[in-house]
């Protein structure tokens, strides 16, 4: 290999696109909160989509004869108005929860990496109009426009997650946008542009790879505001339906009864804390992580 092909190889390389995960990797593990929240996560999701070997009973089935049942060996969370047991709704519940979180976030992710990406990318006019775009959205209330959009749009699954995950798709292409804006004009974009890599090809192979821990930062917060967002709309009505359990609605049902049955209402409460704790400990993790200057920065102030 000559010289001028040495050079042009070094040229190339995106700058720490391929050594930063193992170091973040390493910077996470000693991060015990992050891991903690890891931890709690991981039980919430395998709990929950383990729901049908680990309760004996039915979600729906009724038993009008153990209404309002307090905790027991046969109910360990009791029962609700109706008899069902709160455990078995609490797990199905977190399916639904837990799930329409992490498709909102999928949704929110591809919206704004695209976006943001086309912004930071081709800038412009096309940087200008996105923006714009991207601050009238943000100028609105977020619980006014999912009030609005659930109300037009209807209240089933689907339309909950692509409403969730096309209003919280901003941050995540800003982020995209100014990490794409600070690579474009970098000496190994410039090479690559100087042998022809079209510019699809140059945001997938260079740019994309070192925005990815930003986006997973994002992803996990945004993961976070989708579950409370849903929580949020069907305690209000206007998200998941019954029969159909979730966090949301299970607490709604529970709030005409708290003095009768309490734990009606505080299990749900308990599993919606525990998962937004767990997802923001991770995504501090993660943050620092990525980014140790900004957790240096953070210790020394």
């Amino acid at each position: 290999m000559t010289d001028r092909q040495v050079t042009m190889q070094a040229t190339l390389t995106p700058p720490k696109a391929q050594r930063q995960p193992p170091k973040a990797w390493q910077r996470f593990r000693r991060h015990r909160a992050a891991l903690f929240g890891a931890t709690i996560l991981g039980l919430l999701v395998l709990a929950a989509f383990a729901a049908p070997w680990l309760s004996p009973y039915d979600m729906r089935s009724q038993n009008l004869s153990a209404m309002l049942e307090p905790p027991s060996l046969a109910h360990p969370f009791g029962t609700d108005e109706l008899g069902r047991d709160l455990l078995t709704r609490l797990l199905w519940g977190g399916r639904i929860s837990l799930s329409v979180g992490f498709l909102a976030t999928t949704v929110a992710i591809v919206l704004g990496t695209v976006l943001g990406g086309l912004a930071g990318l081709l800038g412009g006019q096309v940087d200008r109009v996105l923006m714009r775009l991207v601050d009238l959205m943000l100028v609105f209330p977020d619980l006014m426009l999912l009030i609005l959009f659930a109300s037009l749009f209807g209240t089933n699954y689907l339309t909950i997650v692509l409403v969730l995950g096309s209003l919280s798709w901003m941050t995540t292409a800003r982020l995209v946008r100014v990490t794409f804006m600070s690579l474009r004009e970098r000496d190994f974009v410039e090479a690559s542009r100087a042998l022809g890599v079209g510019r699809l090809a140059l945001a997938w192979r260079h740019l994309l790879p070192n925005a990815l821990g930003p986006i997973i930062v994002a992803a996990t917060l945004n993961t976070a505001s989708a579950i409370l967002a849903e929580s949020t709309l069907s305690y209000l009505g206007l998200g998941i339906q019954p029969p159909t359990p979730s966090w949301g609605n299970m607490l709604q049902a529970a709030q005409s009864r708290l003095t009768v049955a309490p734990w009606a209402a505080i299990f749900p409460g308990v599993m919606i804390f525990l998962t937004v704790l767990a997802i923001n400990f991770l995504g501090d993790g993660l943050r620092d992580a990525f980014d140790p200057r900004q957790s240096e920065a953070k210790r020394g102030g």
